[in-house]
């Protein structure tokens, strides 16, 4: 699963990057949480192109949005099988901008929360779906999820999955969508071992008002986060991964 991530590199990094004509000004973000804005590329048409997105996806199906659990994450063993999925998966994929993100290990009760960010310190691309709900009433908005798959190695100590995380050479293809039949799945696959760097960081990340450069500050040892008090359990939203991780948001 992912669940928190970060964009902190300036934006002209991601523009030089991704290559869309786009010239958007945004500030860092150390704790992108579900359901907030965030920003995705997709191809139009051969052109790329920068835009902004609520994280949880929505199928066009749906009626109301209140009785749809919050997708957050789409399983990459699924996407061809899922009605949620699978047209986007042919027509609306994207990828995600970030350059790190957060996973938690458990520990009986506790988690114990963990940065994962590439060794190369250049973006992270997070393969996507995207699709713009539109509700009863005519109203639109663009959600999107990230793709998952198999933890690697690396994350392999902490959480038994992950994003799927594009090279360079598979980000073209990922983004094409001119042909509804070309084959995308080989691309849904974890990363090779060498590619990230897992290291712990403060529980403060557990707080979505949390959002500061220490929250990517590197830890001695692991800090596992307090066991909250227990409290009656509400119904909640989980990602499609259906992980209680959740219950951080």
């Amino acid at each position: 699963m992912c669940g928190r991530y970060a964009i902190t590199l300036p934006p002209e990094t991601y523009r030089d990057f991704f290559g869309y004509s786009e010239q958007p000004n945004f500030p860092p973000r150390y704790n992108v949480a579900p359901t907030q804005p965030v920003p995705i590329v997709l191809e139009d048409r051969g052109e790329r192109h920068f835009m902004l997105v609520r994280w949880g996806f929505l199928p066009s199906r749906v009626k109301d949005p209140k009785d749809f659990p919050l997708v957050i994450n789409a399983r990459g063993e699924t996407l061809q099988t899922k009605p949620t999925f699978k047209a986007a998966l042919k027509r609306r994929r994207c990828i995600f901008l970030a350059d790190a993100f957060y996973e938690w290990r458990r520990d009986g009760r506790e988690k114990t929360p963990f940065m994962i960010r590439p060794r190369s310190r250049r973006p992270m691309p997070l393969a996507g779906l995207w699709e713009t709900y539109t509700s009863p009433d005519g109203a639109e908005i663009d959600t999107a999820a990230i793709v998952t798959t198999d933890a690697n190695g690396t994350l392999s100590a902490v959480h038994d999955r992950m994003p799927v995380i594009l090279s360079d050479q598979d980000i073209a293809a990922w983004l094409d969508v001119r042909d509804e039949r070309a084959d995308v799945m080989g691309l849904v696959r974890p990363c090779p071992d060498d590619w990230l760097d897992l290291m712990p960081v403060s529980s403060r990340v557990n707080k979505v008002e949390n959002d500061d450069p220490g929250l990517m500050e590197p830890l001695t040892r692991p800090e596992p986060a307090p066991v909250p008090e227990r409290k009656p359990k509400a119904k909640k939203p989980l990602s499609s991964d259906e992980d209680e991780q959740g219950s951080l948001f």
